[in-house]
């Protein structure tokens, strides 16, 4: 049986409001994560991730689809819809969530077809990014130093599960990547060889760098490749993950 709680001073919402004020407290004060919404919950428990605590409402609890998800959970508690919405930054927020372990990190794939992250700045644009990584058959992302936290709640959102389905590295520097047995491919809207022409190597790693500054020199100057995609209605520049998507899709396309 689910237990009910009524103070705001609870350790559990203590801890989840945290998370929110500081998408990267993780990294300090423990291996807690918060996922929010019944969609990544199901995507958790769908890799094999159990789920530690389930926090939803009353409501929720008495919606036989979203009780039988809470009730797969170590512990679940209901709390008062005023206190869960505290536990959201959505306009509607979600009726439940969870509290999980993050997955420990693992050695890095040496020759597996990656995603490099140079200091992107944007929850919306990384997590956007993992998804499309998980969908264009990439097994792991490696994010430098710099980068939003990958598994702060925002992005976790906005990956919509795609976290438990790579292999997820942070707060890396560029010589951690040394060890990478692969070519690295970077893109730019100023290179010469255009993404649709160019001979793209696979496995590969594809760099993607700051929303605003682009891939940092020192690392494009690491690239065996770099590439610019066709932009013939004039545009400057693509957002990062638009491009990642395009750039990630045509290796996937060139593999047959």
């Amino acid at each position: 049986m689910p237990l009910s709680i009524s103070s705001r001073d609870n350790p559990s919402l203590v801890l989840v409001r945290r998370m929110l004020r500081d998408p990267a407290a993780y990294r300090r004060n423990g291996a807690l994560l918060w996922l929010e919404g019944d969609h990544l919950l199901h995507a958790c428990l769908a890799r094999g991730r159990p789920l530690q605590q389930v926090l939803l409402t009353a409501q929720a609890w008495d919606n036989e689809s979203l009780r039988s998800l809470a009730q797969q959970a170590q512990r679940v508690l209901l709390v008062p819809e005023h206190l869960f919405r505290e536990l959201s930054t959505l306009e509607s927020p979600a009726s439940i969530g969870a509290l999980i372990e993050r997955p420990a990190d693992q050695a890095l794939c040496l020759d597996a077809p990656t995603v490099i992250l140079d200091r992107l700045q944007d929850a919306g644009n990384v997590g956007s990014i993992l998804r499309s990584a998980s969908a264009l058959g990439v097994r792991q992302v490696l994010a430098l130093q710099g980068t939003a936290a990958l598994w702060s709640p925002k992005v976790l959102r906005a990956g919509m599960g795609a976290h438990f389905a790579l292999q997820l590295r942070e707060m890396l520097r560029l010589e951690d990547l040394s060890v990478l047995q692969l070519p690295w491919i970077a893109t730019s809207s100023h290179a010469t060889a255009a993404l649709h022409q160019a001979a793209l190597p696979h496995p590969c790693a594809w760099v993607f760098g700051h929303e605003g500054q682009g891939v940092a020199a020192d690392l494009a100057t690491r690239c065996a490749l770099t590439v610019r995609i066709a932009q013939p209605g004039g545009e400057e520049s693509l957002n990062v993950a638009a491009a990642a998507a395009i750039c990630l899709h045509e290796s996937l396309h060139r593999r047959g």
